[in-house]
């Protein structure tokens, strides 16, 4: 199974929607271009599900992932396509139970101390804190690490560039997920060099500040 390492390894896990399969591989190549290697693809679209397969076929060198998976049968229909990890916006015990089984890791929504309990329980050790600026980010982050020492937390939501270092700085965070480097609009676009170009800078934020 990929390991939450693998997965957080440059520090940012891309948010991406997108609309049309045709986009699917050369965003994940622009991504690639600027040191990431992985995306998590959203199934708020009729697309995900093929944009997910595509990736996986096409470009091996990213770890493509499903995200916003809200049921078992959307978690089952993801691992189909290849995705290689599910995250998910809140906390659902059949979910994760339908991740062990299918062999994945999820990351699933917290943003309570139950929540996280719930997960522990479950064997959930990497949790999604969202959305993030919203629920009191790096504060609460800090509070809920006191009773849960072993938690980690990949806060999204309201992440950008200018405030990413100060996450990247808190050692129970994994990585950030955002899409303030791959968002539908430069997706629309076809501005896929200014994709590489704000991957580039996250990345190297990111080395900047773990080292």
């Amino acid at each position: 199974m990929l390991s939450m390492e693998q997965l957080a390894s440059c520090g940012v896990v891309p948010v991406v929607v997108l609309n049309d399969v045709k986009d699917a591989v050369p965003t994940a190549k622009a991504l690639l271009r600027g040191g990431i290697n992985v995306m998590e693809i959203t199934f708020r679209t009729a697309a995900a599900r093929d944009c997910i397969a595509k990736v996986a076929a096409e470009v091996p060198e990213i770890i493509a992932g499903a995200g916003t998976v809200v049921n078992v049968e959307q978690a089952r229909e993801a691992v189909a396509a290849g995705a290689k990890f599910l995250v998910s916006p809140g906390s659902d015990p059949d979910v994760i139970a339908e991740a062990a089984r299918l062999d994945v890791p999820i990351v699933p929504g917290v943003v309570t101390p139950s929540e996280i309990m719930m997960g522990l329980k479950l064997g959930i050790k990497v949790f999604k804190f969202f959305p993030a600026e919203s629920y009191g980010g790096l504060k609460t982050i800090k509070a809920l690490s006191g009773p849960f020492p072993q938690a980690r937390f990949i806060p999204t939501g309201g992440i950008s560039q200018a405030n990413a270092a100060e996450y990247f700085k808190n050692p129970k965070i994994q990585a950030v997920g955002g899409s303030w480097m791959v968002s539908s609009a430069m997706i629309e676009a076809g501005d896929f060099d200014g994709i590489a170009e704000k991957s580039a800078a996250a990345t190297a934020l990111f080395r900047e500040v773990r080292g």
